[in-house]
């Protein structure tokens, strides 16, 4: 005897952004794979269905008919149809596990534990709260949208689609490598050939193949302290002796290095997270002394795009002769955070090993949003964003410190040039990561100083307030709630 599959397993929800034949055909598979429908088993009719959801009947018939040529349904009349005899997936009901099979204990068969620095949390759901000062996130009424989808609808083209459907074999967009070395790199007064930059995913990806490449077991490496949790938990892994450095207001001192250092992680023209400009003597100072002890230089140079206040800084690369600076960039910050593209430049026999141990990571970057980048740099796009983006963290950089004056809350760092955030200090005896959960009761997002302070377990008093995805109206009312958060509980 058939069964019938009741429509009462059928869910729409008009808020979550997937269209209606989507989450149809979301329901069957589902259903399918798991096993909760049987081959055979009869659909209800595309009428009774539609009447049921309340959706037009053709949106049923083209989900059941696109269902039929993925191999998950078979037609069975002018509007009946059934679930396949040897749908997509069913191979996994027939494996079971041994009875009395215990699950593998992970904490046995994992050899590194990754968690050797607390990361900063951002809730995934932080633009229901009315005062994001979140670091990082973006505003997408300054994006251009349908810019960025023209250029990925040129990257679809016959020709771009088949060079980016194919395997890089290691290389990379030479389009977009193009675009680095001649727009984005000379604006930091850098020159580079294209041998000599690999595209990476993000500079965490750079950062990560460039410890792995300088650093192992007993050798000595040096950050800055406050410093980035990607940058500590980099070095930290890479098995080296870390040495953290305190940060004044022109950045890292020199003088303040050891004797045995093999690489030094900077963040020069934007300290992260204070904002501190190093200044160009100081820079020239910690170049001669790489020269003279023989160590690296790694320099994070994020940011840089996003300068209202003053131009920014010459990179620190810019000043080197030698090749002993390895400069990360990534267009991240100023595109959108889940772009997930950055760079690194380097001579060209680093960038060779650096592309050979990548390619066994993860071969490249995909192709299609490489090549879409490249497009929305080359056609204008990026410089028309980032001007869009200048105007208005400028607007919102000002009501921030008239707030933060008006309240008398401290700052104790912002860039000099710009940028898109204030480090903040609070009283003595205050909790950050307390007043990060009070405040977020209250609607009001902020980060946290704790994590930059990879060797302190004590209560940290700093936190850091973003405006990159804040509406500019609401930066008032967001910062009289952070002062009032502080007065009632600290």
């Amino acid at each position: 005897m058939r069964t019938h599959v009741s429509e009462t397993i059928f869910f729409i929800d008009r808020e979550s952004g997937l269209g209606l034949q989507a989450q149809l055909r979301e329901t069957v598979v589902s259903a399918v794979v798991a096993g909760r429908i049987q081959p055979g088993a009869q659909l209800p009719s595309t009428r009774r269905l539609a009447d049921y959801l309340r959706i037009s009947r053709i949106t049923v018939t083209l989900a059941y008919q696109e269902l039929v040529a993925q191999g998950y349904l078979e037609a069975a009349g002018r509007s009946a149809y059934r679930i396949a005899g040897n749908p997509p997936g069913r191979a996994m009901e027939n494996m079971r596990l041994p009875a009395g099979a215990q699950p593998v204990d992970w904490d046995s068969k994992v050899t590194m534990d990754f968690n050797v620095v607390r990361q900063v949390e951002k809730p995934l759901d932080w633009r229901r709260y009315p005062y994001p000062f979140l670091y990082g996130q973006m505003d997408p009424s300054l994006f251009d949208l349908n810019a960025w989808r023209d250029c990925a609808r040129r990257a679809l083209a016959r020709e771009d689609f088949i060079l980016m459907a194919s395997d890089f074999a290691a290389a990379d967009d030479v389009r977009l490598v193009n675009y680095i070395c001649s727009r984005t790199l000379p604006r930091r007064g850098i020159h580079a050939n294209p041998d000599e930059i690999l595209v990476t995913v993000g500079a965490q990806n750079a950062l990560w193949i460039v410890t792995r490449l300088i650093l192992q077991n007993g050798s000595s490496a040096v950050c800055e302290n406050p410093c980035h949790p990607d940058i500590s938990a980099s070095l930290l892994l890479s098995g080296a002796r870390v040495t953290t450095i305190d940060v004044d207001a022109e950045g890292l001192p020199p003088d303040s290095l050891p004797e045995d250092v093999d690489a030094v992680v900077v963040t020069p023209s934007h300290h992260s997270p204070t904002g501190a400009t190093m200044p160009i003597d100081r820079r020239v100072r910690l170049l001669q002394a790489a020269t003279e002890r023989d160590f690296v230089i790694v320099e994070d140079d994020y940011e840089f795009e996003i300068s209202f206040l003053a131009p920014p800084s010459p990179a620190l690369k810019s000043f080197d002769t030698t090749g002993r600076v390895l400069y990360i960039g990534s267009f991240s910050k100023s595109l959108f955070p889940g772009l997930r593209l950055g760079y690194l430049v380097a001579p060209a026999p680093f960038i060779r090993k650096a592309r050979a141990l990548r390619s066994l990571m993860l071969r490249h970057p995909p192709g299609h949003l490489q090549r879409t980048a490249a497009y929305f740099l080359a056609l204008g796009h990026y410089d028309a964003v980032l001007h869009r983006m200048r105007m208005e963290y400028h607007a919102r950089h000002i009501a921030m410190a008239e707030a933060f004056h008006r309240e008398g809350l401290t700052i104790a760092g912002a860039s000099a040039f710009g940028g898109t955030s204030f480090w903040m200090e609070g009283p003595k005896g205050l909790d950050a990561d307390r007043l990060v959960q009070i405040l977020r009761q209250d609607g009001v997002l902020v980060e946290p100083g704790s994590p930059f302070f990879p060797r302190s377990r004590a209560p940290c008093r700093f936190f850091r307030m973003g405006y990159s995805s804040i509406p500019r109206n609401s930066i008032s009312e967001g910062v009289a709630r952070v002062r009032a958060a502080i007065d009632a509980h600290f």
